[in-house]
């Protein structure tokens, strides 16, 4: 079994783990709020449960991680690698996931109201019954992704691509639809 130890200096009380190497991690509830993490290799780690809230997670590899019920809010994952993430019933309320790699995340039941997604790959990403209220989707690649029952309550889709998306039952009131791509 893999233990992590770390210093939290006094002055900012944010654990320093950037470049860190944890692969196949078990930092199950863990606390790394506020913690920076950039370019971490998250890659299968088991987050479940964890509190990230306010980390540093830009240009983080995650791929594969379990994140589900993990509470990101407010975290910076700008450019990280999600792809096949296990992000069901996470808190993502506004997060930075600007140009971040979700294709094939499961995203279930999770919270992104008021969350950065421009440019973001949402491509595959299993997005049912999300929370994307007022959420930033601006050029975001949502193509084949399965939005069903998805809550996009004011989000701001301009020039997004929804081509082969599920929208079934999905919530579009007050949505910003200019420029998407359907087809």
């Amino acid at each position: 079994d893999l233990v992590v130890q770390w210093q939290q200096t006094a002055e900012d009380n944010r654990a320093d783990l950037s470049g860190v190497i944890l692969i196949e991690a078990y930092l199950f509830d863990a606390d790394l709020s506020g913690a920076d993490l950039r370019f971490a290799d998250l890659r299968d780690a088991n987050l479940f449960d964890a509190d990230l809230s306010g980390a540093d997670l830009r240009n983080v590899y995650l791929g594969h991680a379990d994140l589900a019920y993990a509470d990101l809010s407010g975290a910076d994952l700008g450019y990280a690698d999600l792809d096949y993430a296990d992000l069901n019933n996470a808190d993502l309320s506004n997060a930075n996931l600007t140009y971040a790699g979700l294709n094939g995340a499961d995203v279930r039941f999770a919270d992104l109201s008021g969350a950065e997604l421009t440019n973001a790959d949402l491509s595959g990403a299993d997005l049912r019954n999300v929370y994307l209220g007022h959420a930033d989707l601006a050029y975001a690649d949502l193509s084949g992704a399965d939005l069903g029952y998805a809550d996009l309550d004011y989000a701001d889709l301009n020039n997004a691509d929804l081509s082969g998306a599920d929208l079934y039952g999905a919530d579009l009131t007050g949505a910003d639809l200019t420029g998407v791509y359907w087809n």
